[in-house]
């Protein structure tokens, strides 16, 4: 079994996906925004553990990293929290996953959640720091992240995930997707021990996609690990 670390476990995606992760036996540490959004005492008995932290400011996500450490490495971390439409899009969306995963011990796993709406995001990174990125860009920019940490890094696999439009509180209740299958993607590549392309991917229900271009475009890559640098003084390494 497992040792997993899932961000933004408090409702929806994360949340079914923990649940989902934790009742096949694995071992799981959940990141919520504070304590108050753990949900009960049987919740509570079922993780492995809580991390809590605003995952919109630099310090607490550092913080949220240092509590993570205390669990040791994991095996496998699926960066799930996101937010929508709000000035701290790019924070929550794209700094915080980068900030983790360059201050984490390297998990055997890494997995990020892009979006379809990726596709129509910018290359232009001003936009990481003038506060100007739309929900778009900050999806494009962590799909990058995850191919460029595949292509970086031996030894870990990594991968991003469109989990489809679903019926969550950021997706609204008429969205077209099916909720579980939504979570099944990300659940399979941090435990599944048959995943082709063992890292790299860009998936969809179980399914590769060929991504936006510039995820995988090497010299984009490089340019946004070197903006993320700049912004938060944390280096990928």
């Amino acid at each position: 079994m497992a040792l997993i670390l899932v961000t933004g476990a408090a409702s929806g995606l994360g949340y079914d996906t923990a649940k989902a992760l934790a009742d096949d036996g694995h071992d799981v540490v959940v990141h919520v925004r504070n304590r108050a959004r753990l949900t009960g005492t049987d919740d509570t008995a079922r993780w492995k553990g809580a991390v809590t932290g605003d995952l919109a400011e630099l310090d607490a996500i550092r913080d949220v990293a240092g509590q993570a450490a205390e669990f040791g490495r994991f095996d496998a971390v699926i960066h799930n929290a996101g937010v929508m439409n709000r000035p701290e899009d790019a924070t929550v969306n794209t700094v915080a996953p980068y900030v983790l995963t360059a201050l984490m011990e390297k998990p055997a796993r890494l997995v990020y959640l892009s979006s379809s709406m990726h596709r129509t995001g910018s290359t232009d990174l001003g936009r990481l720091t003038d506060g100007t990125a739309s929900y778009d860009d900050t999806k494009l920019w962590v799909t990058a992240l995850a191919l460029a940490v595949a292509s970086r890094w031996a030894g870990t696999s990594s991968h991003a995930v469109d989990p489809g439009w679903v019926p969550t509180r950021m997706g609204g209740r008429g969205a077209p997707d099916d909720l579980t299958a939504g979570r099944e993607t990300q659940a399979w590549l941090a435990t599944h021990r048959d995943v082709t392309p063992g890292t790299g991917g860009y998936w969809y229900h179980q399914r590769t996609q060929a991504p936006h271009p510039a995820a995988q475009d090497a010299e984009f890559q490089a340019r946004l690990l070197q903006a993320l640098e700049n912004h938060t003084g944390i280096a990928l390494g």
